[in-house]
């Protein structure tokens, strides 16, 4: 599948190698690189998954990178649920209020 230009893609790049990251990080942390993804609107007239592209962003950065997903979806989450989190009830979060 081919990308024109103007479609909404994602972008991968190396912003730090292990060894320009800082050294006041965790020592697992240090080990890897500092890996960035980003979308925006592809400024190539075409590309591939691979090439290497510029992007513009909704707010208007310019940014080179490795051509990654084309119409990516959003995929945020906040990660599996915490069961004893669940346990907390309407009636303990607002437990406080009636003791006021």
């Amino acid at each position: 599948m081919k990308a024109k230009k103007g479609d909404w893609v994602q972008i991968h790049f190396v912003a730090l190698k292990p060894q320009e990251r800082s050294e006041h990080l965790p020592e697992d942390t240090k080990k890897v690189p500092f890996e960035i993804r980003i979308k925006g609107f592809l400024q190539n007239d075409e590309a591939s998954i691979g090439d290497l592209v510029v992007i513009k962003t909704p707010i208007g950065r310019i940014v080179e990178g490795d051509l990654e997903k084309i119409n990516p979806e959003y995929e945020h989450n906040f990660g599996e649920p915490i069961a004893e989190l669940l346990e907390i009830t309407m009636d303990s979060l607002f437990e406080g209020d009636r003791n006021g």
